[in-house]
């Protein structure tokens, strides 16, 4: 699916507002069995941070229970009868006998239940200061928890992942529309069938990929010059999730997945009172899965935007010469792990998709090299975790799948794709006839490669003199791969155009990100 994006709504968030009577919170943040909330009341949590009731969204005659911050406009977070509405104006919210969490409409139906599988003693329903709805038995544990089902969107706190020792798995899923809270065509959920990592998809169809998460960040998102939350992203033999937490109290944000299928971080601006975008993930056509297709790399400001990676060909030419690269590239000389085999360095990139990965978190960056090498299969290799220099070894085994390349400082993280021992063969070409035989066949491919980057299309990829000499002195430096250089000659393309929004409230930077 392709995005388009309106300038006029960027840096802006539109609100399924709702409309509901006027509302008594009650004095307390918890339901019991002889204290329910009906129409007209809501909870408030014991910070007066979060508050649920009843509400109507959009345009829509239909009454949900829902969840949202109690000083901000509007904006719902979690909806619990999302797919069984109240139809009437006279719904409750209770604890049943059996200490179930129900919805109840007018004719005292159940139209919503928590779905214990045990009778509860002493139940109790309470709203935390974390915006999180639980259910409690006499022992203070939880029996349920509005976190373990989201909806459109991720609060502080709350993990979207798996439980791998009881198959929970936690995901949001968008609205259908602004007036239906009913589960919508797009899902954001954590991926562990091949390399863990978070998709945004069209009911089956990937739409967007987070990338593998680097010890910092995921790494297809860029760093962020903001320090308004923390993230976190567990693996391991028990659990699978994303989780992010607040850095500074006073700062209010969310993560919502929107019924077009964008997510995006929203911050409460206090100044303006209202809640304002962040980023989108999804901000340029590099950031749609598998733009460019297999084993390519996707570079937003280059004409055009796709390119093969070094070694490979497209496999359809006459497709990629209409800028229809979805057929991806293949190898134009086939790995038979020859002695020479190399790797060439692309530096600054989302890592790749693939569904065949090897991790191992104790290795160097040089083991891992060698791990490749033994390895026919082995198409790449990477740091796992970029903090502290680097360290642990992530290998690639066969096509690799959408890779994109951000702007300078945007990404710290590098690649070394697997090269053919025979590929340097036809750089030889350029050599004297009087040259070839005494000429020692690395330092012409170094030479080339230093050439090509001194004559990259943008002044500031270009390296400086000094950089030149330890390139051309220094036999262990690994040379990053050329971009496009500038007498290239481009095939005709829509220019893409860069425009930035900043507003500024307590000394940090909000900013929706734009093509890079």
């Amino acid at each position: 699916m392709a995005f388009a994006f309106s300038p006029s709504l960027r840096g802006k968030w539109i609100s399924p507002y709702f409309r509901s009577p006027q509302e008594i919170s009650i004095a307390v943040d918890t339901i019991t069995l002889t204290q329910p909330i009906s129409e007209g009341q809501t909870l408030v949590s014991s910070g007066q941070i979060f508050e649920l009731g009843f509400f109507t969204p959009g345009n829509s005659t239909n009454r949900y229970i829902g969840i949202w911050y109690k000083n901000s406009p509007p904006a719902v977070l979690w909806v619990a009868n999302r797919e069984n509405p109240i139809t009437d104006s006279t719904g409750v919210l209770a604890v049943g006998k059996d200490g179930n969490l129900v919805i109840l409409n007018q004719a005292q139906i159940i139209i919503w239940s928590s779905n214990l599988s045990k009778v509860a003693e002493n139940p109790v329903a309470q709203l935390l200061d974390s915006g999180n709805l639980v259910l409690q038995d006499k022992s203070s544990s939880y029996l349920w928890q509005s976190f373990d089902y989201p909806s459109d969107t991720q609060f502080p706190g709350m993990k979207i992942g798996w439980d791998l020792k009881t198959g929970l798995n936690r995901y949001l899923t968008s609205w259908k529309n602004a007036d239906d809270p009913s589960p919508g065509e797009f899902t954001y959920r954590n991926d562990i069938h091949g390399l863990p990592q978070l998709f945004i998809r069209e009911g089956s169809s990937k739409i967007f990929r987070s990338g593998p998460w680097n010890g910092l960040r995921f790494s297809g998102v860029p760093l962020l010059s903001i320090l308004v939350f923390k993230t976190f992203f567990v693996y391991n033999t028990e659990e699978s999730y994303y989780m992010y937490e607040h850095s500074q109290n006073h700062f209010i944000t969310r993560l919502t997945l929107n019924h077009s299928g964008l997510l995006q971080r929203l911050i409460w601006n206090e100044g303006s009172s209202e809640w304002t975008v962040l980023y989108t993930t999804q901000h340029d056509q590099c950031d749609s899965y598998g733009h460019c297709g297999t084993n390519s790399i996707c570079r937003i400001n280059d004409s055009p935007m796709c390119n093969c990676l070094l070694g490979f060909i497209p496999k359809s030419p006459q497709e990629w010469d209409v800028l229809n690269s979805s057929s991806g590239c293949a190898r134009r000389i086939q790995l038979d792990c020859q002695k020479g085999e190399g790797f060439i360095k692309i530096v600054g990139v989302k890592l790749p998709d693939s569904l065949h990965f090897w991790l191992n978190m104790n290795l160097s960056l040089k083991e891992c090299k060698a791990e490749c090498l033994k390895n026919c299969s082995c198409t790449a290799y990477a740091n796992s975790d970029i903090r502290e220099g680097g360290s642990g070894c992530l290998l690639w085994f066969g096509d690799l799948n959408d890779i994109r390349e951000f702007n300078q400082g945007d990404s710290m993280q590098d690649i070394y794709i697997r090269m053919a021992a025979s590929e340097p063969g036809k750089a030889l070409e350029l050599v004297d006839a009087v040259m070839k035989g005494s000429c020692c066949v690395s330092e012409v491919m170094k030479c080339i490669q230093v050439g090509l980057l001194c004559v990259q299309k943008y002044p500031e990829d270009r390296p400086i003199m000094s950089s030149v000499v330890v390139m051309l002195s220094n036999e262990s430096v690994t040379l990053p791969q050329p971009k496009q250089p500038g007498f290239f000659t481009e095939r005709s393309s829509t220019d893409t155009e860069e425009c930035r929004t900043e507003s500024t409230d307590n000394l940090i930077t909000i900013t929706e990100l734009e093509a890079r």
